[in-house]
């Protein structure tokens, strides 16, 4: 009774189903509590609002806390549930490393560590972790969800772009600190200071604060400048690209991904009369043209997919209900 209750819970925190009222609850909940808790936190830095709703934005603080402390224990009592995490000790640690659950922590523990050590100062800084419970909408977005699989998909061809951009950001920062270091010496004074050109020189946001004065330097800068345009464009293209490779792919799998009904689960034969098998014959019949045209259309669309035979068994499948509730059999 127990694991059946602890995997129905793990069901309903894990698993983000439309069709299920529960986890439909939850993941509504969790998101206007994350859209609520963000928005105090936010609202807190404004003086004037937090002296006046001081009361109102502690209250949200300390049920959102609360109901995300509760999600945090309930999630690693019932993780064990899940045979990869069935072990009570090491199957809850394990589950406890994984990214998610350990931005669930991060989120929560500011508090408790300021609790616990009220005298250390920089500790009121942590309060910027709070934010990362937005972080906690990946498990209801099946938008960010395809962002992240898109990431680790194309994550070889991503790294080689940003070793080929910091590749050519040493180069550029040392070319310009040689260039610039006699002219501006307080805006040139290293390789390290002179990166900060070179950041926003290749992203072209050009804030204006550093730029080159020597006609070597200012040539080198407008050749980096068109360089860092098409550069910066690859991870864009490369994430774009990815992302709507994996949305194609869902849309098939979604289309394709027709249930499964054994034969015996059919509908038994009906007892016809005679008029209803002359009016079936001669359906039938008159539809054979009809259903050339879409066997071929399908195979057009599918391709060699068509050719599997489990596709061409749900298809069949598929037409025999249909024509059963057509004509009323």
């Amino acid at each position: 009774m127990q694991q059946t209750v602890k995997q129905r819970i793990y069901e309903i925190l894990e698993s983000s189903n439309p069709s299920d009222l529960l986890s439909l609850i939850d993941d509504w909940g969790v998101t206007i509590l994350i859209i609520l808790d963000v928005s105090n936190f936010i609202l807190e830095t404004s003086e004037e609002i937090s002296f006046n709703f001081n009361n109102f934005l502690g209250n949200i603080e300390l049920i959102s806390l609360t109901c995300f402390t509760g999600l945090y224990v309930l999630q690693l009592w019932c993780c064990t549930a899940d045979p990869r995490y069935e072990h009570p000790l090491w199957g809850r640690l394990k589950y406890a490393s994984t990214p998610l659950v350990i931005i669930d922590l991060l989120a929560i523990l500011p508090f408790y560590l300021k609790i616990i050590f009220p005298y250390i100062s920089f500790l009121k800084e942590t309060d910027i972790l709070r934010l990362l419970r937005l972080l906690k909408l990946i498990r209801y977005s099946e938008s960010l969800q395809a962002i992240l699989q898109v990431i680790r998909t194309k994550k070889d061809e991503l790294l080689m772009t940003l070793v080929t951009v910091f590749i050519l950001l040493v180069f550029a920062s040392s070319v310009m600190f040689f260039a610039e270091r006699d002219a501006q010496p307080e805006s040139f004074q290293s390789i390290p200071a002179a990166m900060w050109w070179g950041v926003v020189t290749l992203t072209t946001v050009g804030y204006g604060d550093v730029y080159p004065v020597t006609p070597i330097g200012k040539l080198f800068g407008a050749g980096l400048a068109f360089i860092g345009i098409g550069l910066f464009a690859l991870p864009a293209g490369i994430i774009a690209s990815g992302f709507s490779a994996e949305v194609q792919k869902r849309k098939e799998n979604e289309s394709h991904d027709l249930p499964e009904i054994p034969l015996e689960n059919l509908s038994p034969m009906p007892s016809w009369t005679p008029e209803q098998k002359q009016l079936v014959k001669t359906h039938v019949e008159q539809s054979a043209e009809l259903m050339n045209i879409c066997i071929e259309a399908a195979k057009q669309k599918f391709g060699d997919k068509f050719q599997d035979e489990a596709i061409v068994r749900d298809l069949a499948t598929t037409l025999y209900r249909e024509a059963l509730r057509k004509f009323d059999l």
